[in-house]
């Protein structure tokens, strides 16, 4: 076990008992990449940030729900897509367009790193993703950064499982074109 993992487990148990300072190392710990996940489904920096710092507060009041400790940083990333996906959906429903065209970092490990981040085709995709239809480039992050499987978006976005491949299909589909466009 590494001392990473040891020092989140002690954390995690010292936020279950209320410890605020824990609290606020767990935070600072996880805040980036938790923003840059949701930040990726709703695209609004504002909205990104209040679900993100909502998630924060659901995982602590809701830590004794939590069976393995060694697993809190996929447990909040579950808690904070769930709830952007749920801010999208109602965002979606009422048609709102997002304020902001935020180009985001993508910072957590599960993702590409910063380094990447700067080469130019990374860019140059992440930019076409925003142009695709908001199922498209939804299915697309969830699919590609975050690294879901189809059972696991079909539950996310509420589709079939065949609507998920067909849906991830199209999306690479017109990803591609819009990248030939371009280049």
């Amino acid at each position: 076990m590494t001392s990473t993992n040891q020092d989140i487990e002690q954390l995690v148990l010292l936020c279950s008992s209320g410890n605020q300072r824990a609290q606020l190392e767990v935070y600072n710990r996880y805040n980036k990449a938790m923003y840059n996940t949701a930040i990726r489904i709703v695209k609004d920096s504002f909205k990104a940030e209040d679900i993100m710092q909502e998630s924060f507060l659901t995982a602590f009041t809701k830590l004794k729900t939590l069976e393995d400790t060694k697993l809190f940083g996929a447990w909040l990333k579950r808690i904070v897509v769930n709830n952007s996906i749920a801010h999208y959906n109602k965002t979606a429903k009422q048609n709102e367009v997002p304020l902001d065209n935020v180009l985001y970092k993508v910072e957590d490990d599960q993702g590409i790193d910063e380094s990447n981040h700067t080469n130019e085709k990374v860019k140059q995709i992440m930019s076409v993703m925003k142009t695709l239809k908001p199922n498209y480039s939804l299915g697309l992050s969830l699919h590609l950064i975050e690294g879901y499987d189809y059972e696991e978006i079909c539950d996310i976005m509420d589709i079939s499982y065949a609507n998920c491949r067909t849906l991830i299909s199209r999306a690479k589909e017109s990803l591609r074109k819009k990248l030939m466009q371009t280049a």
